[in-house]
């Protein structure tokens, strides 16, 4: 039986044996929670106050999030502050690219409500973009957006990170917004907490027009206490050879990272 949930570790040693080439890339989507630890549906509760409130364990937890990340080439950040007062004004996405040593770090914030919180995406990387782009999505609440990051000149990859709404519609939406970005994309990778499970994802929405790699369903992610629902996902166009997906079991947040290595076609120039 395939073991679709692995201690970091484990899918550390389970990717190729050869080591890391240039035409490989770990990624690694992980909703971070602003940093709040859960551990069971009563944290809701208990712990709601940390989403307005500075609290002294949040420091620490972010530095064993960026002790998984330091592990990838690229990482996608979902519900990070971008340094309000219920972080202690730390920019959490900067705060993990600096202890992760990431050279390059983007913040999106998309929802500012000053001065307590600054709901924001984040994506770090150790491969220098080429471009970087910041979208609002469409929606009746505003407040979701999208980065995409370029890489490479010739035949680019596309890297988008976003944070999909809770009604299909909208998603629906939203996902077309980034068929529409994407169309004469040849490589395509989109990270991020998608609130839906990819059978519907890659079915019943605008990603159905994309040439999209299958799901495993069994990737679950949520909640990170007992996962049965895959809501967190990688999603990487047919042009792009996957060498190992897995749920990391790292219960820190709500949700499990989802962690990937891929392995890009010689049409994709990587700066040095």
């Amino acid at each position: 039986m395939v073991n679709h949930r692995l201690s970091l570790s484990e899918f550390l040693k389970a990717l190729p044996p050869y080591g890391k080439a240039a035409n490989q890339l770990n990624l690694i989507s992980f909703n971070i929670q602003v940093g709040i630890q859960t551990a069971g549906y009563h944290h809701y509760l208990t712990r709601s106050w940390q989403h307005l409130w500075p609290h002294k364990q949040r420091t620490p937890t972010l530095d064993r999030i960026a002790d998984i990340l330091q592990h990838f080439d690229i990482a996608a950040l979902q519900e990070a502050d971008g340094g309000s007062w219920r972080s202690g004004f730390i920019n959490q996405v900067e705060h993990l690219a600096t202890k992760a040593q990431f050279p390059h770090w983007y913040q999106q914030t998309n929802r500012d409500i000053k001065p307590i919180a600054k709901h924001s995406n984040g994506l770090l990387s150790r491969v220098a973009p080429s471009q970087v782009e910041y979208h609002k999505l469409p929606g009746l609440l505003p407040g979701r957006g999208a980065m995409v990051m370029k890489i490479g000149l010739q035949e680019p990859l596309f890297v988008i990170v976003l944070h999909l709404a809770l009604g299909t519609k909208t998603q629906a939406a939203q996902l077309g917004y980034i068929q529409n970005l994407t169309h004469d994309a040849k490589h395509v990778v989109i990270m991020g907490d998608l609130n839906n499970h990819a059978d519907h994802l890659l079915t019943n929405t605008p990603l159905a027009h994309i040439n999209f790699h299958s799901v495993d369903p069994l990737l679950h992610t949520f909640p990170s206490w007992q996962p049965q629902r895959g809501l967190d996902h990688i999603l990487v166009s047919d042009s792009l050879a996957i060498n190992k997906v897995a749920v990391l079991d790292t219960p820190i947040s709500d949700h499990l990272p989802i962690a990937m290595q891929i392995e890009l076609p010689s049409g994709i120039l990587l700066p040095d």
